[in-house]
């Protein structure tokens, strides 16, 4: 819970009239002639330092008192909030100033409280001075007692009773609770609009995020009234009638009423639709820089179609961005509509002005408390002290955004008050955690249960740099993996990655045998950009492949140990090139991801070739539902008269693949049945995303429907379309805290016998 309790540090009405009150009975008081002072003396003082007092009247022994300076001490010493009474007595020539301090609180304490966490609410008051060890102010704690409420009254809960207890304790100190009793949460039982005629009612709700709720509400808290909720829900509503050519709709009225036991919540909406109106003319006016020809093309209004205030929105954003890329960051589009009621038709003039051209003086980077500024600056494409161009402040703020450290991004232009041509930039990010933690578990009749662990960060320390743990685990595998790549090892954005990994396995217990296949090796790759959307990769890695010899062994493991000893080691090279268009990493909607990647194993003792590719598209069908495409493909050969070695074939099955079938059992198998992978690979995936029903407009938790097909083949087979298996099957995509959770429920469509089914897979950190 955030408490906005900092407005407690303004004097209240009851603590001004105290003081207006006492200062007016010491102006009674006091009334006497001047006088020297001869000496001061304090009385009442329990915790607080004479020198305290001191230091806050306005004279010293020896100056001449007035009533003026006798009322100006009452004011400074009410003004530290240390005293509850303060007087002053004149002896003579001696001044005696009589307080009352305040008693200190021993102890902050909050019973019944489980909405909110107690330590959150004991800083909220410690901020403004409700804390152990401070003087209690009474004001203050009823101030916080009614902003409590007003908490409990955001989170829906209508009936919460707050008391405020004040005990008091030895040594002038108190000891202060704040007793809740929170009761139920009120809910929304009603959602009624009225006046609607062209739409059914149902249709106008379906749109709300707030309503009765539904059996998800414990999750998406729709049911639960909010009045910010509420103001967007109303806006929702009337771009939905604008975008529908009712032009003149607007909202009457809302009512919200809550029952006398404070549970129910029913809300009233009442609406007037108006006529629906068609667009008769598109026309322009103003200055268009001499360039009304490109201006006219961004304009996605058209003449004769009805009125659809979503492309009136979209039309005057591209024209004040174009205008932007020319350095007039202050042009400004007006909407004129002209409208006919006879017809019913609308006349639309689109006013430009383009105002003057603009430099950048600076750009401030807001919000970044861990990660430094230099790591989103070298993201910037528009630089400080040149021409404002709205392109490359678009650019830079995506480049800024798919970084993954932010969960908003965003730029604001500021006008310079003592400059007509400059403008500063406020790149306002929001930190999100950066580090992602994937764990995964399966079941197979083979390998019993498999456990996959993973920690991600993905800008250690703010600095930019991504350090990655992998660990896979079961009775026959491990997989071990620690990556570390630094996205700009030079200044021009060239990035290094080096990789350590090691994997083992053992045959299963079916198989029978005792021998053990190890993997080592230590590789760097360096990614080279060469626009803003592609990159090319060289790397290289040193690797060693051993057979621990056993029982049992694979005709492939007994060739290894023919060759080279049962140890065979490689310095394999590795090239590629890779385009990343897509408007989200964890969640994409839209945007492409093609991947092209090589690898030779000219050195060593196993020669071989492997190439492969991928092309990722996710298409837009509404803004709740997508369309997404994805193709893998890999080919490997063995060189100078060899095959490809074993360990580097490919696998297929399972989450990343084809779903359906267990995990990287596809493909050729040994003569005495495992599976032993195959040099070539062809994975096919498609999935229809749409909203998970009651989670609303939330694309963060969404169903989808799947359908995959691929299977892996061996360096002289060819790659028949008839051996591909294939599966269907529905799942759940949800970016929960600890990574994006992918669950999936697969039938096969086309499989073999021998082949291995799990119909029920999952894995937290995966897609597709």
């Amino acid at each position: 819970m955030t408490m906005q309790l900092s407005q407690f540090r303004r004097t209240t009405l009851a603590q001004s009239a105290a003081f207006i009150a006492a200062t007016l009975m010491t102006f009674n008081v006091l009334a006497a002639d001047p006088f020297n002072v001869r000496d001061i003396r304090v009385e009442g003082l329990q915790r607080v330092e004479p020198g305290t007092v001191f230091a806050s009247i306005p004279f010293r022994v020896g100056d001449d008192y007035t009533d003026e300076k006798g009322a100006a001490a009452i004011r400074s010493l009410f003004a530290l909030g240390l005293f509850k009474d303060v007087r002053i007595e004149v002896n003579g020539d001696v001044l005696v100033l009589i307080v009352e301090e305040r008693p200190n609180i021993a102890q902050v304490e909050f019973i019944g409280t489980k909405e909110f966490e107690k330590d959150v609410l004991r800083k909220a008051l410690r901020d403004i001075g409700l804390a152990e060890g401070r003087p209690f102010d009474k004001a203050l704690a009823d101030r916080a007692e009614q902003e409590l409420k007003r908490q409990y009254v955001n989170r829906s809960l209508y009936g919460a009773e707050i008391i405020t207890t004040i005990t008091p304790a030895d040594r002038n100190r108190v000891n202060l609770s704040f007793t809740v009793i929170e009761g139920d949460l009120a809910k929304i039982k009603e959602m009624r609009v009225v006046g609607s005629k062209a739409f059914d009612e149902s249709k106008l709700l379906d749109q709300f995020d707030q309503g009765r709720g539904n059996w998800l509400s414990w999750y998406t808290k729709s049911d639960r009234y909010s009045r910010t909720k509420l103001n967007a829900d109303l806006e929702t509503l009337r771009a939905w009638y604008l975008a529908r050519g009712y032009l003149e709709f607007r909202i009457d009225s809302t009512q919200v009423a809550i029952s006398p036991n404070k549970q129910d919540i029913s809300i009233t909406i009442n609406v007037t639709e108006g006529d629906r109106f068609v667009v008769s003319e598109v026309v322009m006016d103003g200055y268009y820089l001499g360039k009304d020809d490109e201006f006219k093309s961004l304009i996605e209004i058209q003449a004769g179609k009805v009125y659809n205030a979503d492309e009136v929105t979209r039309t005057t954003k591209a024209f004040n961005e174009y205008f932007g890329n020319f350095g007039f960051a202050f042009a400004r589009t007006e909407v004129r509509p002209e409208i006919d009621r006879t017809t019913n038709r609308v006349k639309l003039v689109l006013v430009a002005d383009p105002a003057r051209r603009a430099y950048v003086r600076r750009i401030n980077i807001v919000g970044n408390n861990r990660t430094r500024d230099q790591i989103v600056r070298r993201e910037f494409r528009q630089t400080e002290s040149s021409w404002y161009d709205g392109e490359k402040i678009r650019l830079s703020r995506d480049r800024v955004n798919r970084l993954g450290y932010f969960k908003e991004v965003d730029v604001d232009t500021q006008e310079v008050a003592s400059s007509q041509d400059q403008v500063d930039l406020n790149v306002n990010v929001v930190e999100k955690p950066t580090g992602m933690l994937t764990l995964g578990a399966g079941f197979s009749s083979a390998e019993k249960v498999s456990l996959s662990f993973g920690i991600q960060q993905d800008n250690v320390f703010g600095s930019g740099h991504n350090l990655g743990l992998q660990v896979s685990t079961s009775k026959f595998n491990q997989y071990y993996v620690l990556n570390t790549t630094d996205p700009y090892f030079t200044e021009d954005g060239i990035s290094r990655t080096f990789e350590l990994y090691h994997r083992s396995s053992k045959p299963y217990v079916q198989q029978g045998g005792n021998y053990r296949m190890i993997t080592s090796g230590l590789g760097v790759r360096f990614g080279l950009p060469f626009s803003e959307l592609d990159r090319i990769f060289l790397g290289s890695a040193a690797e060693k492949t051993e057979l621990v010899p056993g029982t049992n062994m694979l005709g492939v493991h007994a060739k290894l140990c023919q060759q080279f000893g049962c140890v065979a080691s490689n310095v394999p090279v590795t090239a590629g090139w890779a385009r990343d268009s897509r408007d989200s990493y964890l969640n994409p909607n839209n945007g492409k991801f093609i991947r092209l990647n090589s690898e030779l194993g000219a050195f060593g003792d196993g020669r071989y070739a492997k190439f492969g590719g991928q092309y990722q598209q996710y298409f837009p069908i509404t803004k709740q539902y997508t369309f997404a495409f994805n193709a893998d493909l890999g080919i490997g050969k063995g060189l100078n008269g060899q095959t490809l070695p074993f360990y580097k074939n490919y696998y297929s099955g399972g989450l990343g693949s084809v779903r359906g079938f267990e995990q990287g059992t596809l493909g050729p198998r040994d003569i005495t049945g495992p599976v032993i992978g195959g040099a070539k690979k062809v994975t096919v995936n498609t999935e229809f995303l749409l909203p998970f029903p009651g989670a609303g407009n939330d694309r963060s938790l969404r169903l989808y429907g799947f359908y995959d097909m691929g299977n892996v083949y061996g360096e002289f087979e060819k790659i028949d379309v008839g051996q591909l298996r294939s599966a269907y099957g529905i799942g759940l995509s949800w970016v929960s805290p600890m990574g994006p959770l992918r669950f999936a429920w697969a039938r096969p469509i086309r499989s073999f016998a021998g082949d291995r089914i799990q119909q029920l897979q999952f894995q937290i950190g995966t897609s597709f």
